[in-house]
């Protein structure tokens, strides 16, 4: 692929490294990413992903903004409450970085759509918010041979993980890590038990090197391991899964 003049100076940073180089460059812009939510995480992991240069991004939520999204959800603005998530975030995307085709797709995620929507992209990136929709794409992504970058915030914790369980047993599924949902009401949503607003945006940067390390193939993949960050302590822990 050849670079214009403005690509060469928005790439410049990525261009240089060793690791990611032109060609590493010219193969995010070919690259496809299925993002589940436009929300706390699915907000930063968009909005970097698109500064990367990942040349198409899907975005799926069915969901409309709403002035409580605003403390955690950066792509959406207050002049765009009651606009569906998913063309905020086209708006906020084609603005940050006009190279980026974005795919909106205004539906929920269901068992009868996934193994449809995650079929024509490379990496699927989980940022939802109910254990229905993770345990889901974790069998959807199984069986379709995807990588599934996966996170999760509540209160001041988190979790992240990257789960390609198709490559053999040293590569745990979700299911391997979290067997069944727990019981009803025993672990709160982010409505009912709060999020620290920052915390969203430290974990989607987070999820988005991660989906760019899969794009790329660098670096070690967190698959078979479960980054745990306590944002409290100030402390993350890496355990192998």
């Amino acid at each position: 692929m050849t670079f214009d003049e403005a690509q060469i100076e928005r790439y410049a940073r990525h261009i240089i490294l060793e690791e990611i180089g032109g060609t590493g460059q010219s193969k995010l812009l070919e690259s496809k990413v299925l993002l589940i939510g436009a929300g706390g995480l699915g907000s930063p992991l968009a909005m970097y992903l698109a500064a990367a240069g990942v040349g198409t991004i899907g975005v799926v939520d069915d969901d409309i903004v709403s002035l409580s999204n605003l403390q955690r959800q950066i792509a959406h603005t207050t002049d765009r409450i009651g606009m569906a998530k998913t063309e905020s975030a086209r708006q906020t995307i084609a603005a940050l970085n006009p190279d980026v085709k974005v795919v909106p797709i205004d539906v929920r995620l269901i068992a009868e759509n996934v193994l449809d929507l995650i079929a024509d992209y490379d990496v699927i990136a989980d940022g939802s918010d109910n254990f229905a929709t993770r345990f889901l794409l974790n069998d959807a992504c199984f069986f379709s041979r995807k990588p599934l970058v996966s996170a999760a915030v509540l209160r001041f914790d988190a979790q992240l993980s990257t789960y390609k369980a198709y490559l053999g047993s040293e590569h745990p599924c979700y299911r391997c890590v979290f067997p069944s949902p727990p019981p009803d009401g025993l672990v709160p949503t982010c409505a009912e038990g709060g999020v620290l607003g920052a915390l969203a945006g430290a974990v989607g940067s987070l999820q988005a090197i991660e989906v760019v390390k899969e794009l790329l193939g660098i670096g070690e993949s967190l698959s078979g391991s479960l980054v745990i960050y306590d944002a409290l302590s100030t402390t993350f822990r890496k355990v192998r899964v």
